[in-house]
This record gives structure tokens, sequence and C-alpha cells, in this order.
């Protein structure tokens, strides 16, 4: 089994204005889903938020070059970003990581825009 490259972006909410989760969830529903689904050398993304403490997108590419390729171009705009934007700070974590595997359960792999 390879492992797979992988990045995680993380925003707190700690400061976030009432309505940012809300219209996080409605900008992943919207936009950010379709924009993600179609982007060159990713495997997947998930968006995860905990109410009142973090939003954050974990990244799985294809391999090193695209990973580093989006790392780059995301960091140098990450203030300007619509997450940033909704939130109203930048991004506290950056980070590349490793994926070592991912598994489909039983019930199988659900994509929704929308919870």
């Amino acid at each position: 089994m390879t492992a797979m490259p992988g990045l995680t972006v993380r925003w707190s909410l700690a400061d976030a204005p009432d309505g940012a989760e809300a219209a996080l969830a409605d900008y992943v529903a919207e936009t950010s889903h379709a924009r993600f689904s179609a982007l060159d050398g990713l495997r997947f993304k998930t968006w995860r938020m905990r109410s009142g403490e973090w939003f954050e997108g974990c990244y799985v590419f294809a391999d090193d070059a695209a990973r580093d390729a989006f790392q780059v171009s995301f960091t140098e705009t990450a203030a300007e970003s619509p997450g940033s934007q909704l939130i109203g700070s930048s991004p506290v974590l950056i980070e590349p990581c490793t994926i070592v595997a991912v598994a489909e359960g039983a019930a199988g792999f659900a994509a929704p825009a929308r919870y």
C-alpha cells in the first residue's frame, strides 16, 4: 500500500461572527464542493467543523507535486480565501501530512454537499 500526500487547513471559530458556521456550510454546499470535485490532482477533500471551535479542510492528493502546488497557491492567498472572509481570520494551521490509508466501511461512501 502506498501512502498518499495530505494537507490540513484549519481556522479557529473562537472569534468568528454569529452565523459564520451556517455561512460556511452554505458556501461548501453552493460553491466549494463543486470546485474541489473538479480539482486536478485531488483525490478527495473532507470539510470538518467543531461548532464554536474550528473549521477544517482535509485534502488527499494524488501525488506530492499536486499537494505542494496547491499548498503554495493557497498559502499565498489564505487571508483572502472565502473561508477566511466568512470566519474573519486567516487559518491557524496549514499543515502537510501523510494519509496512511483510507477505508470505506460497509455503509458505503456518501459525499453530500449539504448535511
